[in-house]
């Protein structure tokens, strides 16, 4: 079965993939690489456009002399140098460009944790890390992603890996069970490091233990009784509530675009998230912004919470473009 099928004519005489290209650079060069196909060329042509038009040009611009975006190397809203390197990350811009060389670069030689994390990591260089997995799987992934030496927080998440395959910012406190949000974000950053240096036998184990425990709980179940979780437990965030930028949270669409990203053969056991994910198109064909989450957006991507995302709709439609290529 075609999984995108004859998507909908929106009130507005536009087709979704006509809306979806009717944007910004970023959301446009993955629309023609993930659900039109198109010429490579034409793809690399547009992805191009990310460094010096829209969303991505502004985030660039906003970085500070000294390597920065908003003074901070991490903070508690969204506008931090990890946070604008993970947006960036997501953007697409190309790790090879002018733009990109310039500004990571800078990160790299002058960017460090100082008043950002605990005090024995005020000296570490940004791509060092910090101590805590789920801060360092976002900034692993941007590093790996960017072409930085992140082998030290890769082999720092792989002595932290939990007995049942994940992975937990609590486990210093005495927690011997995963989060799945720290579970995704290392995931995320393994399978980007894995790109990036070819990885080794060890990190690829680990990768596929900590897969196998967002599998065995179907994306959104417990393992012990097969209930649907219905809130995380620290942050109470629903997860079948999809947002973007995602940040630290996991919901179910983050966990299914994981496992399309790394080329995971889907079975029965991600049916039920694509049917919640099938669940969630409006009239029109479109998937709504549910949740955005507190904090200050370095840049304006979407329209608001219950409003059509054209991020949540292009990683519906590949999701299940995926879904439906199984054999």
């Amino acid at each position: 079965m075609d999984m995108i099928g004859e998507w909908q004519i929106s009130e507005s005489g536009k087709s979704v993939l006509e809306w979806l290209l009717d944007s910004d650079p970023a959301i446009r060069w993955q629309v023609m690489r993930d659900l039109l196909d198109a010429p490579e060329d034409v793809v690399a042509a547009e992805r191009a456009r990310v460094a010096t038009e829209g969303w991505g040009a502004q985030l660039l611009g906003k970085q500070e002399a000294d390597g920065r975006w908003e003074g901070a190397a991490w903070n508690h809203g969204w506008n931090s140098t990890m946070h604008v390197l993970w947006l960036l990350c997501h953007m697409g811009l190309d790790p090879s460009s002018d733009e990109a060389w310039r500004a990571v670069g800078i990160v790299r030689d002058q960017v460090t944790w100082q008043g950002c994390g605990p005090l024995e990591c005020d000296n570490n260089l940004f791509f060092a890390g910090e101590i805590e997995p789920c801060i360092n799987g976002q900034v692993a992934m941007v590093g790996a992603y960017f072409g930085q030496d992140v082998h030290g927080i890769v082999h720092r998440l792989l002595g932290e890996q939990l007995p049942d395959g994940g992975w937990n910012c609590e486990a210093p406190s005495g927690s011997t069970r995963s989060s799945f949000n720290t579970t995704i974000c290392v995931l995320e950053a393994l399978l980007e490091y894995e790109r990036a240096d070819g990885g080794t036998p060890e990190v690829t184990a680990a990768r596929l233990r900590g897969q196998e425990y967002l599998l065995e709980r179907r994306l959104f179940r417990r393992l012990s009784t097969g209930e649907v979780i219905e809130r995380d437990r620290k942050s109470g965030a629903a997860w079948t509530r999809f947002s973007f930028p995602t940040w630290w949270y996991y919901d179910v669409l983050r966990g299914l675009e994981y496992l399309r990203s790394a080329g995971v053969a889907p079975d029965e056991r991600v049916a039920e998230a694509i049917t919640l994910v099938m669940s969630k198109r409006d009239g029109d064909g479109r998937w709504p912004l549910d949740v955005r989450y507190p904090g200050v957006m370095p840049v304006e991507m979407d329209e608001g919470e219950g409003r059509p995302s054209r991020w949540n709709t292009l990683r519906a439609m590949r999701v299940l473009k995926w879904y439906g290529m199984r054999g």
